[in-house]
């Protein structure tokens, strides 16, 4: 058999070229069904700061923040901030556990009580290769949907610290003191989430010799607090 195939080149040719083009084409089809499991949440309330963001973070840590906070309480709305980081395992764990105990936001999980306050139009998100299901809320009864709010809040309120102190740190270094302490007093009241992500521009401040050493203090007793 491989004599004669051999006698026929062209022929040979041929068929390697279509053997390839249909492994090529599974090798793809099995890449583009496996999607990472990734839990989403949106935000969007005119008149807050940020008055838009969303999170998006995968099964296996790595995750992303895109928001349109203002850098000062002066200034205009920002430019859309982008950013990649990477939550911990404690943290993705904990995420994909409570997205379960909703049944990944299937069906309605807004508590559709009239004249409960407006905080927001609230998203998640729950997306792998097999489910894609979202469901929008105001305020949800369902504790584990609570958990979920809690925390993602928590998390853009770090990342939200971490943009202006990166800003501060280049552009304005006199607000770097009042913007720590600020951030201070949220840690102590349980309101940040994931120190880590914004670790690496804390550690630019607190190892700057040109900043006083006050700021670099405060800079250091956040890189030292306790994980929450």
């Amino acid at each position: 058999m491989l004599l004669a195939e051999l006698r026929h080149p062209r022929r040979l040719r041929s068929q390697l070229f279509s053997l390839a083009c249909f492994l090529f084409f599974c090798s793809s089809l099995g890449s583009a069904q496996q999607v990472p499991p990734a839990v989403t949440f949106k935000f969007d309330f005119p008149g807050a700061d940020p008055d838009h963001y969303a999170i998006s973070v995968s099964e296996d840590g790595h995750a992303s923040y895109e928001s349109n906070g203002k850098l000062s309480s002066e200034s205009d709305a920002g430019d859309s901030f982008h950013v990649q980081f990477t939550v911990s395992q404690f943290a993705s764990t904990r995420i994909f556990d409570l997205a379960q105990k909703t049944h990944y936001f299937e069906g309605k999980i807004d508590s559709g009580r009239k004249g409960l306050a407006n905080t927001g139009t609230k998203v998640l998100i729950y997306k792998d290769s097999e489910k894609n299901t979202e469901a929008t809320y105001n305020y949800s009864p369902v504790q584990a949907v609570q958990d979920l709010t809690t925390f993602f809040q928590q998390l853009s309120t770090t990342l939200e610290f971490g943009r202006r102190l990166d800003y501060y740190r280049h552009y304005q270094k006199t607000a770097l003191d009042e913007e720590l302490k600020r951030m201070e007093q949220q840690l102590n009241e349980n309101g940040l989430a994931e120190l880590a992500a914004v670790a690496p521009i804390l550690q630019q401040i607190a190892h700057d010799p040109s900043l006083m050493i006050v700021v670099r203090a405060r800079a250091q007793r956040l890189l030292a607090a306790p994980v929450k």
